[in-house]
């Protein structure tokens, strides 16, 4: 389609809907007024057959207790088989009502209190308090940045797997924020550290579908012809790509027998929740017909991206931009144009954004800020204006 077209059929203004996102500004940054550009979801409606069906199962008006049903099985495994190459069976799929919560219940059935686990920083923050909630130890190994592109310090991950014990890595991939799709041999060489030390894998890849042109997603599973499969579990969901954050349910792939009976043993134990109905019948229809929508908002993306690396590196190049190869928030480093301890001040209460801050991804990050894409273009262009104009102010 379009892409004038597309914007105009799928935007959407989402103030007064109890959005995280715009709704809820006044009590996450103090200020109602700010142009909203942090928390991972869209400003794009769904894709028009996602929606029609959630309307066709409303108007049958009950929402009772619900199971897998064969089709959706077969919309996840032949997604992940057409889109990744990666084939699953049936009987190694699990659901939750989130991937966030699934990390917690890993962390909790597979390591004990005290336990270390490792995470490569900047990252999404809810690793870090998946970690520490639990009273587990948190080990950070930051990524090595080179002028904006981060790559994995393995003689680091190595290093600080021996010395302390670690039980657990938790891997995000493709990764938040740093934009990286990794390569196989990027993923060979950590994943061999893991299985060696006998460190188990939690492979984060809600990401996976949001690849720009050129990168392609590598499902951990499918590394060296499934070597380290036994040695992880991976983790996604059809939130991110589709826009279906809210309808909360996502999918677990364990394909060792092992931790597949540990699991189920154990998960019982600590989430009973039933499985989401809607959120079920969202994925399973967005993986049949949501390709066309999908390609739409990755050229969306990706025009975004493209126009705020033009215009910044045009107006501020000290300002050091993330290459986005998938995900979509980009990276930007702000400390050669502003002091760390004043990048709130600008950003926030002078340029008037509300965005991801980068301490909040790791300690050593202060001084970088997370920008969402997934938009409307207007709203990329006000930002980017924004930080011009108040640069300029500085200057």
């Amino acid at each position: 389609m379009q892409k004038e077209k597309f914007l105009k059929e799928y935007l959407v203004e989402r103030k007064g809907t109890y959005s995280l996102k715009w709704d809820a500004l006044d009590k996450r940054f103090g200020n109602a007024d700010l142009t909203s550009m942090w928390v991972a979801d869209m400003e794009i409606k769904a894709p028009k057959e996602v929606i029609e069906a959630l309307k066709e199962r409303c108007e049958h008006g009950v929402f009772g207790y619900s199971y897998v049903s064969d089709e959706y099985y077969n919309s996840v495994i032949n997604w992940l088989k057409e889109k990744h190459n990666y084939e699953i069976k049936k009987e190694w799929l699990r659901f939750t009502n989130g991937v966030v919560t699934a990390i917690y219940c890993f962390v909790n059935i597979f390591t004990k209190v005290d336990d270390a686990i490792l995470i490569l920083t900047p990252v999404y923050y809810p690793f870090h308090n998946a970690v520490k909630d639990n009273n587990r130890k948190l080990i950070t190994c930051d990524l090595k940045n080179t002028d904006g592109y981060f790559t994995i310090d393995y003689d680091e991950v190595e290093k600080k797997i021996v010395e302390n014990n670690v039980k657990l890595f938790i891997q995000c991939s493709p990764h938040n924020p740093a934009g990286r799709v990794w390569k196989e041999e990027e993923l060979a060489k950590i994943l061999e550290i893991c299985k060696k030390h006998n460190v188990l894998v939690i492979s984060d890849e809600i990401h996976q579908d949001i690849t720009m042109k050129g990168y392609k997603h590598i499902p951990s599973a499918i590394v060296a012809n499934g070597k380290y499969a036994d040695n992880l579990i991976t983790v996604s969901a059809a939130s991110k790509t589709f826009n279906l954050a809210g309808l909360i349910h996502s999918n677990i792939i364990i394909s060792n027998a092992e931790l597949r009976k540990k699991y189920d043993e154990e998960i019982k134990k600590i989430n009973q929740t039933e499985i989401s109905i809607l959120g079920m019948l969202a994925t399973q229809v967005a993986y049949e017909k949501g390709s066309e929508w999908l390609e739409n908002v990755k050229e969306i993306i990706e025009d975004n991206f493209n126009y705020l690396k033009t215009e910044l590196n045009k107006h501020i190049p000290e300002i050091t931009i993330t290459n986005l190869e998938g995900t979509y928030l980009v990276f930007l480093d702000l400390r050669k144009i502003i002091p760390i301890d004043k990048v709130k001040e600008f950003i926030q209460d002078k340029c008037n954004l509300a965005i991801d801050f980068g301490e909040w991804f790791g300690a050593s990050f202060k001084g970088f800020i997370r920008i969402n894409l997934a938009t409307d273009p207007e709203i990329v262009k006000k930002a980017v204006e924004n930080i011009i104009t108040e640069y300029k102010k500085l200057k």
